[in-house]
């Protein structure tokens, strides 16, 4: 199975216990291939280094930069062809898609409760919060960790 995790779940994911932080470990484990972009790859970066996170990691000893590198070397890295114009709310998140499409995901995973969730799917990719994927993950047989 291949999941995107968009940028907001991996952030929570980095710097917090739950449902997010279940999913990137399952990823990590090899529960299932990680894919993005560079162009969220540096969404991800920018993030992380503003400075409400960047104190939090640095106390955490977690450098920014080396946890993006982690992460594009654990993923599938693809470059989308085109960005079309998906998300009405919101045309940073066309990345999002694109890259989901381009990476032929299973689901995109993501805590946009304003802009992706409400799509329900794209290109019959499902976009589900972490709650749906962790459960989906277990009907499978690969719970995340």
């Amino acid at each position: 199975m291949r999941i995107l995790l968009d940028t907001n779940l991996l952030v929570s994911a980095v710097i917090s216990a739950g449902l997010p932080r279940q999913l990137l470990d399952g990823a990590l484990a090899g529960d299932f291939e990680l894919c993005t972009s560079e162009i969220l790859l540096a969404e991800l970066l920018g993030v992380l280094e503003r400075p409400k996170f960047a104190e939090r990691l640095a106390r955490a000893n977690v450098n920014p930069r080396h946890l993006v590198e982690n992460l594009r070397g654990l993923s599938v890295v693809v470059v989308p062809a085109k960005v079309p114009r998906v998300v009405p709310t919101d045309p940073d998140d066309d990345h999002v898609v694109a890259a989901a499409v381009a990476g032929a995901v299973d689901l995109i995973v993501s805590g946009d409760r304003r802009d992706l969730l409400p799509l329900g799917s794209h290109a019959g990719i499902p976009i589900v919060d972490a709650r749906e994927a962790v459960e989906r993950l277990a009907r499978r047989g690969s719970p995340p960790r």
